[in-house]
């Protein structure tokens, strides 16, 4: 590379002493790269055959119990759901408030109501009962699910943009998961991302290569409620993300980087 190309990272070329402390710099950086390329097997994210936490597996069976899609198993209210009651015509009779820990939403002019155990058509269905004759003669009302408290959750871990629970509402792929967490980090290991999972009322932990689902070469697999996934570290990315005193910010766009 000439010094214009070194220039462009950020390296003097003025002066036979600027020369040589950019071409020092620049022996140490990738004398550090390699150094960490070596030890990276070591230092990022593994699963050892020999753990006695979990079982380790090339793939993972589905869970002890499956979250089902919406179409095929319909949601129930629960206590704690926060609920939207629309009432077509009469909106001061719309509602919104949670449902109480034995399971009833009261309604204006219908009183307190069973909800728990219900679908949301089925309560519909319910409050509109209660208010028909006396109160309106047609009344057509709509329940919609604000916030599920009885709802599966998902964890996302490690080299995200924002770790933590994430609701499972159907089918979640590994892919979807993660973008749930506004994706990988910069500084994330994608070919090295766990998943544990319980199965039979065992532990059970599978790794798998993100960039590999991502063009294609594999499938991508299938996440469930109460599964943990982590993302793995890049020891590089890392090494050059934390070393702006290099004066080398650049250098990941010229260097081959795991």
């Amino acid at each position: 590379m000439g010094w214009g190309g070194l220039n462009r990272i950020g390296i003097s070329e003025a002066g036979p002493v600027g020369r040589q402390s950019g071409q020092a710099r620049l022996k140490f950086v990738a004398a550090a790269i390699a150094l960490l390329g070596v030890s990276a097997c070591a230092s990022e994210t593994r699963l050892s055959a020999d753990s006695t936490a979990v079982a380790v597996a090339g793939t993972l069976p589905p869970p002890d119990t499956p979250v089902a899609s919406p179409q095929v198993i319909p949601y129930r209210i629960g206590p704690g759901d926060e609920l939207a009651v629309s009432v077509f015509g009469a909106s001061d009779l719309d509602r919104t408030a949670i449902v109480d820990a034995a399971g009833n939403f009261s309604m204006p002019l219908a009183g307190p109501l069973l909800a728990a155990g219900k679908t949301p058509e089925e309560f519909a269905s319910l409050i509109e009962d209660k208010l028909r004759g006396g109160y309106l003669k047609h009344p057509r009302v709509a329940v919609n699910i604000k916030q599920a408290t009885n709802q599966q959750m998902v964890t996302v871990d490690g080299e995200v943009t924002q770790p933590g629970l994430y609701p499972v509402n159907g089918p979640m792929t590994l892919q979807q998961a993660i973008a749930t967490a506004r994706g990988a980090t910069d500084t994330a290991n994608i070919r090295d991302v766990i998943v544990f999972r319980t199965v039979g009322g065992r532990k059970m932990a599978a790794m798998f290569d993100l960039k590999a689902v991502r063009s294609g070469q594999v499938a991508d697999p299938p996440v469930y409620g109460n599964d943990i996934v982590v993302v793995g570290e890049s020891s590089v990315q890392k090494f050059l993300k934390n070393a702006p005193w290099l004066g080398l910010s650049a250098l990941g766009r010229f260097l081959p980087v795991p």
